[in-house]
């Protein structure tokens, strides 16, 4: 059952009449084609409406006939057929808007989220909004999302936006939960990994955040054993994929995906 709290009453003079309309349900919710609205006008059962917006933008609402409202907001569908029948029909007309079904702004999902998929935009919803929809993340998920976004409708051309996941979970100032846009599409890919083995007290593989050094890595796996040698520290790493061995490597050295950390035991 939907919240009394959805609804917004607004009062306005226009045209010399004094109408209220009640925008229910996502008021700053853009409508358009396949989207059902559910028009409600108080005291004047007769004009109660259910309605589905055409490929044209429009719906039929009676005595005011066709209308176009693809486009509008829900709280300016209500602001128009408030206008339309406050214009020689109802005095004082008391319009009640919203969205019953959603079709016309949807959004896509992919990658490391556990329903990925295409979502439909209930009002304003924000990426973690979306992220929370489709199910939450997935252990293997990175830290970095994707938001490719239509930069002219129609015109085919994408600007990607790169989004710190972590910086959004922990709200670190200056960081913004940005809202989606109809047609975007958002990818969460795989967490990038690296291992350490050998004489750290938690050998595994764990997630790579960008700028992650030698030391902090075996900091991540628990640190040194009491057998480990400190400074025979090696890494194994891919490099035009051929395998290498680099041996002796500095703490501050930064880590990439799929180095496996070797730390060697110790014999004296």
């Amino acid at each position: 059952m939907r919240s009394l709290g959805r609804f917004i009453v607004s009062i306005m003079f226009l045209t010399g009449f004094f109408f209220h309309m009640v925008e229910a349900a996502e008021p700053d919710y853009r409508v358009g084609e396949g989207d059902v609205l559910r028009v409600l006008v108080y005291d004047n059962p007769d004009l109660n409406t259910t309605t589905r917006i055409s490929g044209q933008g429009t719906v039929i609402f009676p005595l005011i006939g066709e209308m176009t409202v693809g486009g509008l907001t829900v709280s300016q569908v209500a602001q128009k057929i408030g206008r339309a029948l406050a214009n020689g029909y109802i005095r004082d007309p008391q319009v009640s808007v919203f969205v019953e079904e959603f079709r016309s702004q949807r959004v896509t999902i992919m990658g490391e989220v556990r329903t990925p998929g295409l979502h439909e935009l209930r009002g304003s919803t924000s990426l973690m909004e979306l992220i929370s929809k489709a199910g939450g993340l997935t252990p293997d998920a990175d830290f970095q999302a994707t938001i490719n976004r239509k930069t002219m409708p129609g015109k085919g051309g994408e600007q990607p936006i790169t989004i710190n996941l972590r910086d959004l979970l922990e709200r670190r100032e200056g960081t913004i939960d940005i809202p989606l846009q109809d047609g975007d599409s958002v990818f969460i890919p795989r967490a990038r990994t690296f291992f350490v083995t050998g004489q750290v007290r938690r050998p595994a593989s764990y997630k790579l955040e960008p700028g992650t050094s030698l030391i902090k890595a075996i900091t991540i796996a628990g640190g040194f054993t009491e057998l480990a040698a400190q400074k025979r520290v090696r890494i194994i790493r891919r490099v035009d994929g051929v395998e290498q061995m680099l041996q002796r490597v500095p703490m501050h050295t930064i880590i990439q995906a799929d180095d496996v950390i070797v730390v060697p035991e110790s014999f004296f």
